[in-house]
Parts: structure tokens; C-alpha cells; sequence
């Protein structure tokens, strides 16, 4: 994958994970966040294996499915 496109993954993630902190709904919270931390995942792993971001934004990525899934639930 080109750097360019790499570095606008990354700029993405970053715009959702600010965004997510704007938001009131708890379920869109977790979701925007969620796409954030994939988007910062794919950046870590396709910009030399950042291991400082895939391993963080990994956590919080199943953080968030498993919050989701078990809000369903309810």
C-alpha cells in the first residue's frame, strides 16, 4: 500500500477517535471509536508494524465489540 494512502488511514483515525470523544450516545461511542482503532490498526501494520499503536488500538478494538455485543444483549 502506498505511504500516502497509509498516512491518510491514519489521518482518519485519528478525525474518529476525536470525534467519538464528541458524541453522547454511548453506542455510537463505542462505535465511531471502534472504526477509529481499526483504521489506527491498519495504519500501525502497514507503516513498519508500530507495535506502540496495533497492540493499544487492538485491545480497545475488542474492548468495544464485546461492550456492543453484550449491550445487545440486554
Amino acid at each position: 500500500m502506498s505511504s500516502e494512502i497509509v498516512n491518510y488511514i491514519g489521518y482518519a483515525a485519528s478525525v474518529f477517535i476525536v470525534l467519538s470523544f464528541i458524541l453522547k450516545d454511548l453506542t455510537k461511542i463505542r462505535i465511531v471509536n471502534l472504526i477509529g482503532c481499526i483504521c489506527f490498526v491498519i495504519y500501525g501494520i502497514f507503516n513498519g508494524m508500530l507495535w506502540p499503536v496495533i497492540i493499544p488500538n487492538a485491545i480497545i478494538c475488542f474492548v468495544q465489540v464485546y461492550h456492543l455485543v453484550t449491550a445487545k444483549k440486554k
